[in-house]
């Protein structure tokens, strides 16, 4: 018989939601927080006064623990004493790939976990219709998510074992592609992007429609990860802004 996964880890179903913007975000975008924990009832309350008062009669339901049962629980202090817990929803990855209107960002291989959270906060903010990876980290590991701030329900988020499947076109940032200012981005692209350190694999690279490059000052070596993934994601945004009727 196997174990039973430790709640909130990444092979687990359910997933740590750790502070208050974390928990603000996974509830304002349909996730059910069970159990939501803070050190002071008053404290949270006086937070979502100011930060997120469309949630106040969410947070009623808080249940208050001390700081020892707090770190017992999540498995360290949190600044704002807020966490919470909330199942790890499906994703149609299948379906996802099949039929989207704006554009799905897939990592190559990334090895950076909090900018993996990171990219798939960039992509809740300006509307992408969601996030894979493929490569042997989980991205809905608990510091990825960490790392979008509870935004992983806010976009599908989901995993791919090989590019079998991925439908284009395919727009892999490279810095030897066209320059993305020359270039228009469709709403049904995949926009593709490499590690940080090794860049596209070969494979994405065989499979790109297109190589599309960023701006970049000279002797400048590269980008975060992030950065890209915004500027790519932004561009395509205010593309979409002009031609709007």
């Amino acid at each position: 018989m196997s174990a039973t996964p430790i709640r909130g880890t990444s092979e687990s179903t359910e997933v740590l939601l750790e502070g208050f913007h974390a928990v603000k975000h996974a509830l304002r975008f349909g996730a059910p927080v069970e159990p939501l924990l803070a050190v002071s009832t008053a404290a949270l309350l006086d937070l979502a006064s100011s930060h997120a008062h469309d949630l106040l009669d969410r947070f009623q339901g808080v249940r208050e623990v001390t700081s020892a049962e707090f770190a017992k629980l999540v498995g360290r202090t949190h600044p704002t004493g807020v966490a919470g817990f909330a199942p790890r929803p499906a994703v149609d990855v299948a379906g996802l790939i099949a039929d989207r209107a704006t554009p799905l960002v897939l990592l190559d291989n990334p090895r950076n976990l909090g900018n993996f959270g990171a990219v798939i906060r960039v992509a809740a903010g300006l509307g992408a219709g969601g996030v894979l990876s493929i490569g042997d980290v989980d991205p809905w590991h608990p510091n990825v998510l960490r790392g979008s701030a509870g935004l992983h329900f806010a976009v599908p988020v989901g995993k791919l074992d090989d590019l079998e499947g991925v439908q284009g076109p395919v727009f892999a940032l490279d810095a030897d592609g066209d320059d993305i200012a020359d270039v228009r981005i469709p709403s049904n692209a995949v926009l593709a992007f490499g590690s940080e350190r090794h860049g596209l694999s070969e494979a994405m690279r065989k499979r790109a429609d297109h190589l599309v490059s960023l701006p970049m000052r000279p002797l400048v070596s590269s980008y975060n990860l992030t950065t890209s993934v915004a500027m790519a994601l932004y561009h395509w945004d205010l593309d979409q802004r002009r031609i709007a009727p």
